[in-house]
């Protein structure tokens, strides 16, 4: 393998791999090889979106002389892709014009919302991929003949309930996506780019404030304790600086981010990627407040200590400086909007930081009005 094959990630040398993009049209490409020589194919290269040269082997071949069904295995590289290792199929048939008709079936879901890149009802294959497969099927079978090329995947619709789609409005199965046809492992990417189509369905029906959070257990906290909608809570993950420029790019007027003390307390410090592996400054930022606040060294000097926030909040509330916490979530606030503040328009973001033990920690407006104003 040559050295463009990997990637390094926190020192770890990793394979690339094939997005399901590249794996349905190299099956399309197999299978209209298979249906015009009427001979089973072993392997197939194609071309990714990027230009290289993609290989792989064919795990089934199946043709007559109406039609041929190829199977590719997705290699996801040392990507942690819940399509990896699953089974592509493309079907091809001739038709009598000369237009190619894609489509998706089993195991492949259907778009039901505005916001996305294909139309409701369309099947979730991506433009990039969309062309792709069309481009490399149209080379192989000429310019005078059609084809009708259907992508299917019997596993997709359990796998679907592991990613995005659910949340996008994507029904039935997998999406078809990429749009280098390389996946990079442990990209952040296609990850945002999740996010933001997200973001995008909420704007196309109207909505003009979101709730963020950073992941499951701050949405359930914003449904449970604090009674907001679901529909309105989109999960922005250690993402924080990205989420918030995309609010701004979409046209969102108000966001309000509803999060755990433990993530959150990073933003206060103008920390805007809140994953360990990139910033952990959560006992540095509540010494620095506490210590405004005229804490004695002594209490500092144990706060520093903890290794949680949830033991550091027990050494606030004995300690009686539990207006630490109001400071903190007008910071996250303050922070925020001056992230963006270089660029319109005007989005105005409020702030509500919880721990398990204690529940509502700190808000930027009163907790009793929440409900009403985010509904």
């Amino acid at each position: 393998m040559a050295d463009d094959d990997f990637v390094f990630y926190n020192g770890r040398k990793l394979r690339k791999g094939f997005t399901t993009g590249t794996t349905a049209t190299a099956a399309s490409v197999a299978a209209l090889t298979a249906l015009l020589k009427q001979e089973e194919q072993a392997a197939v290269s194609v071309q990714t979106a990027n230009g290289q040269t993609a290989t792989f082997t064919i795990e089934k071949c199946d043709f007559d002389k109406n039609k041929a069904a190829v199977a590719i295995k997705k290699d996801g590289g040392d990507d942690q892709d819940a399509t990896d290792g699953m089974l592509i199929y493309s079907t091809v048939s001739l038709r009598s014009d000369n237009e190619i008709h894609l489509d998706g079936g089993q195991g492949i879901g259907r778009v039901t919302q505005e916001g996305l890149p294909n139309k409701p009802g369309m099947p979730a294959i991506n433009p990039t991929p969309r062309k792709m497969i069309k481009q490399s099927v149209r080379k192989v079978l000429g310019p005078d003949r059609g084809a009708n090329v259907i992508i299917s995947a019997p596993e997709g619709e359990r796998v679907a309930k592991l990613t995005y789609n659910p949340k996008l409005g994507i029904v039935g199965g997998i999406s078809i996506l990429g749009t280098s046809g390389i996946v990079t492992p442990m990209s952040e990417d296609s990850w945002k780019a999740s996010i933001s189509i997200e973001m995008n369905i909420h704007k196309k029906r109207g909505d003009t404030d979101i709730i963020l959070t950073p992941g499951d257990a701050g949405e359930a906290f914003a449904k449970e304790k604090l009674g907001l909608p679901a529909e309105k809570i989109v999960q922005m993950s250690n993402f924080v600086g990205y989420v918030l420029k995309e609010t701004q790019r979409i046209g969102f007027k108000r966001v309000l981010i509803v999060g755990d003390l433990g993530k959150l307390i990073k933003v206060s410090g103008g920390i805007f990627s809140t994953h360990s592996k990139d910033a952990d400054a959560r006992a540095e930022i509540m010494v620095a407040n506490l210590a405004l606040l005229g804490a004695p060294t002594e209490m500092l000097k144990k706060v520093y200590k903890c290794l949680t926030t949830i033991s550091m909040l027990k050494v606030v509330e004995d300690e009686g400086y539990q207006q630490v916490l109001q400071v903190i979530v007008d910071k996250i606030k303050e922070r925020s909007e001056k992230y963006i503040a270089h660029r319109d328009p005007h989005v105005n973001i409020d702030a509500v930081i919880y721990s398990n033990t204690s529940g509502v920690l700190g808000s930027t407006i009163p907790v009793d009005e929440i409900g009403a104003r985010w509904k």
